[in-house]
């Protein structure tokens, strides 16, 4: 088959696992930056043009789409769609799960398990908010963070107050969740393509950090998850749209709860933790759902 892989930076651990996945598997496999991508919109002929050039048709393609540029790599992957070419995870799914704020919405009336959340703007009711999640500590959250950054845990309810108040002022959105003091510091990744956790992995923050993100210094083992917490990420990948994503998940006294759903996770933590292939099992997912040379054939017409 033919492949686009749309990413920013092809030395990316992850990206570059996704091109050797496909070349063992004897697929053509092209790496296209979505940001020097630009399309003709109202064309009846729905096109992508790259580098001077019109893009040929692709069997698949695979988006890593960045948190900071989802708007406008979002409509790129939207315009492969337009043309017939299989995403791997759609252009919907993507912005769903971009949206911190809808994302838990969509879980919520799923009834998948969540921490208590509030979301908030510009608010004086700082003391409601914390009432409202059973008193400090709270986790607050930039509704625009990734990877652990714009997360600050309010440790007491003045503490918490200052930060609440920092925020609002800010001018920006953002949640606060109850702290799940039981995790202690840790959660769980699971790697989830269709249907099926393919791999899981236990991560830890580092000493006297809460957030257990390998990017700011966690650590990370294979870890054996339950069937409820099996079911559960798949739900979560689900509701999402996904068919390819990191779910994690805290295990809190009630049960389970997603904290998030990513739709680009990076497999070099879970790959290394657990020593599953995890690349080779995306692209045998592409092989089983994208249908080989459906989009030259309606090209050519």
């Amino acid at each position: 088959m033919k492949l686009a892989l749309l990413c920013r930076n092809a030395d990316l651990y992850s990206h570059k696992r996704l091109v050797e996945a496909a070349e063992e598997r004897d697929h053509e496999i092209e790496v296209i930056n979505h940001l020097r991508c630009y399309i003709n919109v109202a064309s009846a002929k729905p096109a992508i043009h790259f580098s001077g050039k019109k893009l040929p048709l692709y069997d698949a393609v695979i988006p890593r789409i960045g948190a900071s540029v989802t708007f406008f790599g979002t409509a790129v992957v939207r315009q492969f769609e337009m043309m017939g070419v299989y995403s791997v995870n759609e252009s919907l799914a993507i912005t769903r799960s971009r949206d911190k704020l809808r994302s838990l919405q969509l879980l919520a009336r799923r009834g998948i398990g969540l921490p208590v959340t509030v979301f908030a703007h510009k608010t004086g009711q700082a003391d409601d908010i914390i009432e409202m999640l059973g008193g400090a500590p709270v986790v607050i959250k930039l509704l625009e963070g990734t990877q652990g950054l714009g997360v600050v845990l309010g440790e007491t309810e003045n503490g918490a107050k200052s930060i609440i108040q920092a925020f609002a002022g800010l001018d920006a959105n953002f949640l606060v969740q109850e702290f799940i003091k039981e995790a202690e510091g840790e959660d769980i990744r699971c790697l989830v393509i269709g249907d099926r956790v393919v791999a899981a992995m236990l991560r830890r923050g580092k000493e006297g950090d809460f957030r257990s993100n390998l990017h700011q210094g966690g650590t990370a083992e294979a870890t054996r998850i339950t069937p409820t917490e099996r079911s559960i990420a798949v739900a979560a990948a689900r509701a999402m749209g996904l068919n390819v994503c990191g779910v994690d998940l805290l295990r809190a006294n009630h049960g389970p709860v997603v904290m998030e759903v990513n739709s680009s996770p990076g497999f070099e933590g879970i790959e290394a933790a657990t020593g599953i292939d995890v690349a080779g099992k995306v692209i045998e997912f592409i092989e089983k759902h994208a249908k080989p040379n459906k989009t030259r054939t309606r090209g050519k017409g």
